[in-house]
């Protein structure tokens, strides 16, 4: 484990090279929600190859890049794309980025993804606030040796998602007139979609959304003690719930066509979140 810390200091090192930025909020775009990066008020750019050791992006969708800048005028560290488990990484490079970012500096990490709605009466389209999360089918990326450097041994898990970050997207979407769906996330380590048995299981340990990201990046980030939030964009009804195949481009299909009220929503919680940090 100190070479996995070692690593991040090395990662850290490479970026201050390039930028001396520091971040307030950092940002993780799921596949298919990458072009909210377009509508911030950009420093500087890197791509993950020219930082040293840094896992890249394989995955159709995942730009591979940080995006520094602003929204509003709050300073941010955005992930344009992200690394997965099922790409071959360990679990610790996984979550490299996350500690990365706060690093860096942020305090705050806003996790979004695309994922397969199991809750009844969802439809592909609707955004779910990550309100908890189930972690267990994935390895967690604490286990080894504590980093003391990051956080403690046995971190408490009762509240990774903050509560008054969860009021706040409430407040936010209620202002903006978006039916907001909650629910709880589970991660399965893909990268072949759910099968309906799977499905009803995760149904049954209660569930509402199903996807291949987010909740080991969840743990790490509370491990560190940032505040989290986490947005599900749902690109389709998991598998036993919608009769049809499912399919990658289906996935960005519909993450592109609920971009705007997402793009509305991240932006108006991230101004609202700016004010709690003050």
């Amino acid at each position: 484990m100190e070479d996995v810390y070692e690593k991040l200091l090395r990662c850290v090192d490479s970026v201050r090279k390039k930028v001396d930025f520091v971040p307030q909020v950092a940002l993780v775009l799921g596949s298919g929600l990458g072009d909210f990066a377009d509508g911030i008020r950009v420093e500087a750019e890197i791509n993950y190859h020219d930082i040293e050791g840094f896992p890249v992006s394989t995955v159709p969708g995942h730009a591979g890049k940080f995006i520094f800048g602003y929204v509003g005028d709050v300073p941010v560290v955005c992930m344009k794309g992200r690394v997965h488990y099922y790409e071959g990484y360990a679990m610790s490079d996984v979550v490299l980025p996350i500690r990365l970012m706060k690093m860096l500096g942020a305090q705050v990490l806003f996790l979004t993804n695309a994922a397969g709605g199991i809750q009844l009466g969802m439809k592909a389209g609707d955004l779910m606030l990550i309100t908890g999360q189930i972690a267990s089918f994935v390895p967690s990326p604490l286990i080894g040796p504590n980093i003391d450097e990051l956080g403690v041994r046995f971190p408490d898990m009762s509240e990774i998602y903050n509560r008054d970050l969860i009021l706040t997207a409430r407040k936010c979407a209620a202002e903006l007139g978006i039916d907001l769906k909650e629910g709880t996330y589970l991660q399965f380590t893909g990268p072949a979609y759910e099968s309906p048995q799977e499905v009803a299981m995760a149904r049954i340990l209660g569930a509402d959304a199903v996807g291949m990201s987010t909740a080991c990046e969840a743990v790490a980030a509370n491990h560190m003690g940032m505040r989290i939030v986490g947005i599900s964009c749902i690109s389709n009804l998991a598998c036993g719930i919608s009769p049809a195949p499912l399919s990658h481009s289906e996935v960005q299909q519909a993450a592109d066509g609920v971009a705007p009220r997402f793009q509305a929503l991240v932006t108006q919680m991230i101004k609202e979140i700016e004010k709690t940090c003050r």
